[in-house]
């Protein structure tokens, strides 16, 4: 008969994104995850086999998390510029609010992990590929509508603003100035102009 869990995994994984994203894969030490996760190294591997396939999760569940944050505004605002605004705005205010300063969880697996594991890298360029077809949506909606009205492609004006929202994530990691924010925002909206 197999054994019944006595955690939450959902609650595990939380904890684990934290504990990923504040050391990095790299500096995360198996210890450090049984001391934070309060679960025993022999639950740990049964449930996860090994560090990389819970990096894996800790990954796909912050994404989850992220993508919902992500169409719960693009639902419910109707402007195509104001929308864009509060995307950027949702990512400013969540790295102004991390007094740890640890940037975004995805973008800091890019440049750590990506380049030397495939699965890793998918897991990333599928989400840039998502982020960018919304912020692409987005546009291309506000186009049809005339409240858009920069000529330029649909798809590099997506990229564009994609590519500042990443920048800033990388921003987060030396700065928590709103103003640094609120200006990279500004500049990036007027672009749709």
């Amino acid at each position: 008969m197999a054994r019944t869990k006595d955690f939450d995994e959902n609650e595990v994984l939380t904890k684990a994104i934290q504990i990923f994203w504040y050391k990095g894969y790299n500096g995360t030490s198996m210890q450090d995850l049984v001391d934070g996760l309060c679960i025993s190294r022999s639950s740990l591997y049964d449930t996860y086999t090994d560090k990389h396939t819970l990096f894996v999760k800790a990954l796909e569940s912050y994404q989850s998390n992220g993508l919902s944050g992500l169409q719960d505004i693009i639902e419910h605002t109707s402007s195509a510029k104001e929308t864009i605004k509060k995307l950027l705005e949702f990512a400013s205010t969540a790295m102004l609010g991390d007094k740890q300063q640890k940037g975004c969880f995805l973008v800091n697996a890019e440049v750590e992990v990506a380049p030397h594991d495939a699965e890793v890298n998918k897991l990333v360029c599928n989400n840039d590929k998502q982020m960018e077809d919304a912020f692409f949506k987005v546009i291309q909606k506000g186009k049809d509508s005339g409240e858009i009205t920069n000529q330029q492609d649909s798809r590099a004006l997506a990229r564009f603003i994609f590519n500042a929202l990443k920048g800033m994530r990388v921003t987060a990691k030396s700065t928590n100035e709103e103003s640094t924010f609120d200006d990279i925002i500004k500049l990036t909206v007027s672009v749709l102009d």
